[in-house]
């Protein structure tokens, strides 16, 4: 069994880059769920807020990001030059966003805001962290 240990260092990175290079349709969907969910007080409540099965949407469709980033992030590293990079930069947002649109359960704008919400509130990145352990063998 492999266990994988997501940091909020990661759960960020992923999370800029969908907000970043995702379109702007999709930016303005988080940015309204976002606001959706910034009514609850930012200090112990946010956990509580997202329900089991958004974390566990939520971390199907992390597992599939994750696997989109690791592997561009090796045909950049390889391309020869910045045209190619940012086409396959593109090229990998556009994969992101349609993996977290084709989870069951989980919107663009949904992941967005469960991963700002992550950044703020150390409770639910252990939430993920344990939902992405469970369901890291199961994507394997």
């Amino acid at each position: 069994m492999i266990t994988r240990y997501v940091s909020a260092a990661s759960l960020t990175a992923a999370a800029l880059s969908l907000m970043l290079l995702s379109n702007p349709a999709s930016a303005q969907q988080a940015t309204q769920d976002k606001q959706s969910t910034q009514g609850q007080p930012d200090s112990s409540g946010t956990a509580a807020t997202v329900s089991d099965q958004k974390i566990e949407a939520f971390a199907v469709a992390y597992l599939q990001v994750d696997k989109i980033r690791q592997e561009y992030s090796a045909k950049i590293e390889a391309a020869s030059d910045a045209t190619a990079k940012q086409q396959l930069q593109t090229e990998a947002s556009k994969q992101m966003v349609q993996a977290v649109q084709t989870s069951p359960g989980m919107s663009v704008g949904e992941y967005n805001a469960i991963l700002t919400a992550a950044k703020k509130d150390p409770a639910l990145v252990k939430k993920v962290q344990d939902k992405l352990q469970k369901s890291a063998p199961a994507q394997q």
